[in-house]
């Protein structure tokens, strides 16, 4: 079961989440291994070449090998996990990972940093507003978004149980805070954060957040918003979007990615097959390529912060 507790004090760094969960799973599994494409120091991932330098891979700047290696790995009985930057772990590989990975029912959990607009400096080239949609097409992939630190802690240890390919994007720094330290979650199931009648607000990932902040403001103002975190986009929990709708005026889905074939698609998919009577807004990334900027800048620049969302569900209400 999860609690929110948007005040706790022991936050920690998504990257670091990430290598402190691979230590404990590496305590418990010999068969855990982790490879790194020249990122480990911006991944954090040196702290497990010191203390597991058996299970610790550095394959340089070549992602696809990177996948082979895995790949091989897997087929060898081992559990790998490979982080690079969102665009360079989806775009880049994606034959490797739909080929020597999923086809070849090999099992590599993946996960990409740094998506959308968490970018950041980097720039266009780092930016990856399309890893859901492709990561959605691999025949049995599980796709997540993690919120914070505690649910990305939660996913990684999860995929270590799972045979296939696991994906999960998320800030290598730190985010807002949601959920208490014992949270745990289901895959493929939603979290309910906030009830409401007038709106049902999904989201995935650190716009969770913005999210919830953004539906308790708009509450002062009459507008009633039911807040769901659905950090599995796949499987996506159909019965929740079914559920959790009716009565409602309207659907939105705010996501840091593409409208076109991230979340937003997703739900459109079960609202067009389900012939559901409702209206369907997605607030997320129109036709764009990255660009360079501070974190706070970009999320301003393409329209995901909590006043965006905010304005965009009071415009819906009104109308």
């Amino acid at each position: 079961m999860f609690r929110l507790d948007v005040n706790r004090d022991d936050t920690q760094e998504m990257r670091m989440s990430v290598v402190h969960a691979l230590q404990d799973l590496m305590k418990e599994n010999d068969k855990v291994v982790a490879l790194e494409a020249d990122l480990g120091g911006a991944s954090g991932w040196t702290n497990i070449q010191k203390t597991n330098p058996d299970r610790f891979i550095n394959v340089g700047i070549a992602e696809a090998n990177m996948v082979g290696v895995a790949a091989g790995l897997s087929a060898t009985g081992f559990v790998p996990f490979i982080h690079t930057f969102g665009p360079f772990a989806t775009r880049r590989v994606f034959d490797q990972v739909y080929l020597s990975g999923a086809y070849a029912y090999n099992t590599i959990n993946i996960y990409g940093s740094d998506p959308g607009f968490t970018a950041g400096p980097n720039g266009g080239t780092h930016t990856t507003w399309e890893d859901v949609a492709l990561m959605r097409t691999i025949p049995n992939a599980v796709v997540c978004d993690a919120a914070d630190d505690v649910q990305m802690d939660w996913i990684i240890k999860e995929f270590a149980k799972l045979e296939g390919i696991h994906y999960v994007r998320g800030n290598r720094k730190g985010v807002k805070n949601l959920y208490a330290k014992d949270s745990t979650f289901t895959l493929g199931k939603a979290n309910i954060l906030r009830e409401g009648d007038d709106v049902l607000l999904l989201s995935a990932g650190q716009l969770v957040s913005e999210a919830l902040q953004a539906a308790n403001e708009l509450a002062s103002e009459g507008i009633d918003v039911e807040v769901m975190d659905m950090f599995t986009i796949k499987p996506l929990d159909v019965d929740a979007i079914l559920k959790h709708s009716q009565g409602k005026k309207h659907i939105v889905v705010f996501e840091n990615h593409s409208i076109t074939g991230g979340l937003g698609s997703a739900v459109a998919e079960v609202v067009a097959e389900k012939a559901m009577a409702i209206p369907l807004t997605r607030v997320g990334v129109h036709e764009l390529f990255g660009q360079v900027g501070s974190q706070d800048f970009l999320q301003k620049e393409f329209g995901l912060t909590k006043e965006d969302i905010k304005q965009k569900i009071k415009e819906l209400t009104i109308v």
